[in-house]
């Protein structure tokens, strides 16, 4: 019986990873096979992103990111989970490279200390 999810469980607590919020004006560029754009974060973790844009793809498209961090640049491949139309995605991080993953990650202890 204990292996039963709670029905409750809202969707940050099967993250593996937590989400921040971004600091206030935080912006990343991100395009797919059809366009390219700059857009608002709402909020980030390791494992993913909430992009806010107006247009955002449906779920299932893949995506690249170019965010620049303090740590500096991070570059990673994303798919779309959710899309909200006129509102924004929700993405998870599929590929990074280990240079992208690591200033990824210092920056995200900055913002929690």
């Amino acid at each position: 019986m204990g292996h039963l999810v709670c029905s409750v469980a809202t969707t940050n607590d099967l993250r593996r990873y937590p989400r921040l919020s971004a600091p206030k004006g935080t912006i990343l560029a991100w395009e797919n096979a059809s366009m390219r754009h700059v857009s608002y974060v709402a909020n980030l973790g390791l494992g993913g992103l909430y992009i806010r844009t107006r247009e955002a793809p449906p779920p299932g498209t893949f995506i690249r990111l170019l965010l620049d961090a303090p740590t500096g640049q991070v570059r990673a491949r994303a798919i779309v989970q959710r899309s909200n139309p006129k509102e924004g995605m929700g993405v998870k991080i599929v590929a990074m490279q280990q240079e992208d993953r690591a200033r990824f990650a210092r920056w995200l202890k900055l913002l929690t200390s």
